[in-house]
């Protein structure tokens, strides 16, 4: 996902889109955990993704 993307959103939308990706977050550790992720370097995407999501959030509370 791309800021500008990410910009485009209201802040609704953005606090929706972040519990959305911490609880894909969370699905993709227990796969790796058990065994079943296939695609190690989702993982580092969907944290970048959140950090994206909370960086514009900050952006747009001040």
């Amino acid at each position: 996902m791309k800021a500008n993307d990410i910009r485009g959103l209201n802040m609704d939308e953005l606090e929706k889109k972040g519990q959305e990706l911490h609880q894909e977050l969370f699905n993709l550790r227990f796969q790796l955990h058990t065994g079943h992720l296939e695609n190690n370097t989702r993982i580092s995407m969907v944290k970048k993704d959140i950090a994206r999501v909370q960086t514009v959030l900050r952006e747009k509370r001040s």
